[in-house]
């Protein structure tokens, strides 16, 4: 399985993040269902993440919210 690298912004720091194609694509599902960005959905991930990596919280995060409808709230 090969990863996908996105360059993005976060509270005006460029970044980048490294995942795996169906991670994106469940983090791109849920972005556009709340009608955000998906830079706007990882910036609320990453400002709740804590001391875990980023790629580790987007993966995790996606995994909870997998197939599920968006409740407009992030799980912690």
């Amino acid at each position: 399985m090969s990863l996908i690298k996105r360059s993005l912004s976060l509270e005006g720091h460029a970044t980048s993040v490294a995942l795996e194609p169906e991670f994106w694509s469940v983090l791109e599902q849920h972005a556009r269902q709340r009608r955000v960005s998906l830079s706007g959905l990882i910036g609320e991930i990453d400002r709740q993440r804590g001391d875990q990596p980023l790629a580790s919280a987007l993966r995790v995060w996606a995994l909870l919210h997998q197939g599920l409808p968006e409740s407009g709230t992030l799980a912690k």
